[in-house]
């Protein structure tokens, strides 16, 4: 949900783009009258048709790609067999090429109160070409199953990049709707930031470790195909936090030893902790809004982050009660740390359009209804931080 408040325990993702903010800061305290439908929060049954297990013995399961290096030439690969080892290769090929590879990786296993896992493996690919199609395969003999990725383009400062963002997202009927609005999303991004709190099986007793069987099955089919970047949240903690070994760090701005001040420099926080949780609405402490918080809404669905290049980015909001084109709410975001005297920068589509001239200016758009003036003057020169509600 859109909700601008800070959560104790929180994740963030720090993106490093600067937001140009050089005239009046937007107008805070906006919230929308969208009301999300409450009749499915709750977790899918475990027969469920998309946690099914593929067929064959010992045959690949829960199978994830994920960045392998800082470039882009590498992924790893990581997948489980419920039976035993079998092998950890990684057979891949570029795509339109003949010529195979083979990747060996490594296998773990783990127990966890009356839950044993399957055997984990995690395979690294190195040396890949940029902006290629790779396809990969798992498994032995009948139950070899084949998947495919493309990697990213050569690094640059004006490289365009796709991330589609999620956050909160558990295994209920809302968690199927949210998956399956960002796979049909005609907004194709390359990679998936998972802003935290993943499989939500710490809700149940012994944090039932089948529900990360499941939840492993159950995004297999984007996260397969596409990187997915992962941040933690308090859901992933198995040691049982509260039972309180260790003390908690304060960082909650409003905790009463430090308050929000208007800053041109500082981040934008967008707060996507929506992907279909069991947990509803958070209710408490959400009036007053404070005036920091631009806007919010407690609606379900993903969020699309298009770097168009140094200078230009585009955030939208996808709710999945709307179609797939639909943008609930948008903003555009500038980079300050280029210097604003340099000749702009812009994609082709752009080159006409207002936003280049707002750009020149370092005049912020009117209508960024996600704008947020927040913090400390020693803020982070990060521009935005992503992060799921806990």
């Amino acid at each position: 949900m859109a909700m601008q408040r800070v959560y104790s325990g929180f994740i963030c993702l720090i993106i490093g783009l600067i937001l140009s903010t050089k005239n009046q800061l937007c107008r805070a305290g906006i919230t929308s009258d969208y009301v999300r439908n409450y009749n499915s929060n709750m977790d899918m049954p475990l027969n469920s048709d998309v946690f099914r297990v593929p067929p064959g013995y010992n045959a690949p399961q829960q199978v994830y790609i994920t960045q392998g290096d800082h470039e882009g030439k590498g992924v790893i690969v990581s997948w489980t067999t419920p039976d035993e080892p079998g092998s950890n290769a990684v057979l891949y090929w570029a795509e339109n090429s003949n010529v195979k590879s083979s990747a060996e990786g490594f296998v773990v296993s783990y127990k966890y109160y009356n839950y044993t896992s399957g055997y984990i493996h995690h395979c690294p690919i190195k040396d890949l070409e940029f902006d290629a199609k790779y396809y990969y395969e798992v498994g032995l003999g009948n139950t070899t199953r084949q998947f495919w990725f493309v990697t990213p383009p050569k690094p640059g400062p004006d490289v365009p990049y796709t991330f589609g963002l999620i956050g909160d997202l558990g295994q209920t009927y809302d968690s199927n709707s949210t998956l399956t609005h960002y796979e049909l999303s005609p907004q194709k991004d390359q990679t998936l930031l998972f802003v935290g709190d993943l499989s939500y099986a710490d809700n149940y007793p012994f944090h039932n470790n089948i529900r990360w069987d499941t939840w492993g099955r159950f995004i297999e089919r984007s996260a397969a195909y596409q990187p997915w970047i992962w941040t933690a949240g308090n859901h992933e903690l198995d040691f049982v936090p509260e039972i309180e070994r260790v003390s908690n760090v304060a960082y909650n701005i409003i905790n009463g030893k430090c308050s929000p001040v208007r800053d041109e420099s500082a981040p934008v926080y967008i707060t996507i902790g929506d992907g279909g949780n069991q947990e509803g609405l958070a209710t408490e402490m959400t009036q007053p809004q404070p005036r920091y918080s631009a806007y919010r809404e407690a609606s379900f669905g993903h969020g699309i982050l298009d770097i168009k290049n140094r200078t230009l980015a585009y955030f939208s909001w996808h709710r999945n009660h709307d179609g797939f084109a639909v943008e609930a709410d948008s903003l555009w975001l500038l980079n300050r740390y280029w210097k604003l005297e340099e000749p702009a920068i812009c994609p082709a589509e752009l080159e006409t359009n207002l936003l280049c001239k707002l750009q020149q200016l370092s005049t912020p758009r009117p209508q960024n209804k996600l704008q947020s003036n927040l913090t400390d003057p020693k803020a982070s020169s990060s521009p935005y931080i992503f992060s799921g509600l806990t």
